[in-house]
């Protein structure tokens, strides 16, 4: 390993595992939960493949870098390429998926109660188990091309347009299908972030009512306690906003590496590690906002 690339190489690898340890902690009492046949509640579900989406996006996303830092080129072949691409593509689909699916039954959860939404929070709930299981199918079908167009960037195959993704690259066969591709991850990935701001603005909207109601409370003790609903609103609100800067940092990168032929890898290195920020440190925001999520968590180990 290069002397130059070791404060690199400890920054993926002290982002692999801070993500890791606060993703796995958040999902072992989810594990823990089918043999002991404990059901969990819709919300649960939700963050239960979220925090495994969020634990793939990390390993696919920086053993490549991890690899390259170390100076072990040679490994990043065909077949590695296009397995870290396409889990860290599906992986990175699902948590979008997951992470707009809280954020609505969330919006759901804290509307008014003589509102229409809550005629559709019991209806939902019985299908939130089998959108976030069906989402991992549609992502698995919807990014195989993705493991068809990439290769490692030492093969030795002429292609007439191929595209530098830093250390493996993607490659061109069909443009109509690659537009095709495009505008469908696009529209999928614009439908969920769209749906993920309206529902921040419509629970930032009911949060701003709730507090303006309260001060003509004047009971101090009232007016100093917090819901939990308010509390999860407010964590799952950090949530969307942390994930649309790490999207964005994403988004940032693939323009980067499609409009300049020989990008350098320092800059992708960099926006890689922004771009994993959300995955690494969202388990963190959970358990930060649940008080007993220590308790729980040593209850399940024991």
């Amino acid at each position: 390993m290069v002397i130059e690339n070791l404060p690199m190489w400890v920054l993926f690898f002290s982002q692999t595992a801070v993500g890791i340890l606060g993703n796995w902690s958040v999902l072992l009492p989810y594990v823990m939960s089918i043999f002991t046949r404990k059901n969990l509640m819709p919300k649960d579900q939700i963050i239960k493949h979220l925090t495994l989406a969020n634990s793939l996006v990390i390993i696919s996303r920086v053993i490549p870098h991890i690899l390259a830092q170390l100076g072990l080129h040679n490994l990043l072949d065909d077949l590695l390429c296009k397995l870290t691409l396409y889990s860290n593509r599906v992986s990175r689909g699902i948590s979008l998926h997951c992470t707009c699916l809280l954020s609505c039954f969330q919006a759901i959860t804290i509307s008014p109660s003589n509102s229409r939404c809550m005629k559709l929070k019991h209806s939902i709930s019985k299908y939130m188990v089998q959108s976030c299981s069906l989402s991992w199918l549609v992502h698995l079908l919807l990014n195989s091309q993705t493991a068809i167009d990439v290769v490692g960037s030492g093969t030795n195959q002429n292609f007439t347009m191929k595209i530098k993704l830093g250390y493996c690259s993607a490659i061109i066969l069909s443009k109509t299908a690659t537009v095709l591709h495009l505008i469908l991850i696009c529209f999928t990935d614009g439908l969920c972030l769209g749906l993920m701001v309206w529902t921040s603005v419509f629970m930032v909207g009911i949060l701003y009512r709730h507090r303006s109601q309260l001060q003509y409370i004047h009971s101090a003790l009232y007016s100093l306690r917090v819901s939990p609903e308010h509390r999860a609103t407010k964590t799952i609100l950090i949530l969307v906003c942390t994930f649309v800067l790490s999207y964005a940092m994403s988004f940032i990168l693939v323009l980067y590496t499609t409009l300049f032929n020989n990008p350098k890898l320092w800059v992708i290195s960099i926006f890689t590690f922004l771009d994993t920020c959300f995955p690494t440190f969202c388990p963190f925001i959970l358990i930060s906002s649940n008080k007993s999520s220590p308790k729980n968590h040593f209850s399940f180990c024991r």
